[in-house]
């Protein structure tokens, strides 16, 4: 039997509905500078991201460190002077700071997790308008799409930048429905420096990597 074209027009909305709820995306929510902070040009840059799986950190530092060069700032990842997993002390994380000969500090944690809920509305073919049979009729082949429930996850976490002990910038940043971890950091740390340079905190034009 062929498809009703209303059917076909409500099969196609919660597709789109369902596709819309689960799109992944990163934004940053909330954001602080120094207002007091009047030398932006950093010597290099340590990347910490805290983590308790050591691949994510890895692969979130490097990604990092590379934005950073191309954006024409040097930067190092921690785990290459911090090889350890989990919290070291204030010494140990000073000592790595000062091996790398560091002049600032990038560091990310996550904040917390939400479990996110959505509903895209239920659709219904309306009766005709006119005339008892036609509403009799388009009783047999109506077609109603239920209303659909969304779950999904975003993820809080903070970005900080130090000028070794003065915090410079800070910023909030949701990221909603992960799925790729590797596009996810990507989008992350691209996400992050476009705010740098609209503060100027870093080039606002890519320069290549800084001798």
């Amino acid at each position: 039997m062929p498809f009703h074209p209303l059917r076909i027009f409500a099969l196609a909305m919660a597709i789109a509905l369902g596709l819309t709820a689960c799109v992944a995306s990163t934004k940053i929510v909330n954001q602080w500078v120094s207002p007091d902070y009047t030398s932006p040009r950093f010597k290099k840059i340590m990347v910490i991201g805290v983590s308790k799986q050591p691949s994510i950190r890895r692969t979130f530092e490097d990604e990092f460190v590379k934005q950073l060069k191309t954006a024409g700032v040097e930067a190092v990842p921690s785990y290459l002077y911090i090889p350890e997993d989990g919290q070291v002390d204030e010494g140990r994380l000073q000592a790595a700071v000062k091996q790398a000969g560091a002049d600032a500090v990038i560091i990310t944690r996550l904040v917390r997790v939400e479990k996110k809920t959505e509903m895209s509305p239920g659709f219904y073919q309306p009766a005709p308008a006119f005339g008892f049979y036609r509403g009799y009729s388009a009783a047999w082949v109506g077609y109603y799409e239920p209303p659909r429930v969304y779950q999904y996850d975003v993820y809080i976490s903070e970005t900080s930048l130090y000028d070794m002990n003065q915090l410079v910038w800070s910023g909030t940043v949701e990221t909603t429905a992960p799925d790729d971890i590797n596009k996810e950091i990507q989008r992350y740390v691209d996400t992050v420096i476009d705010a740098l340079k609209s503060k100027n905190l870093l080039p606002a034009e890519k320069t290549g990597v800084m001798k």
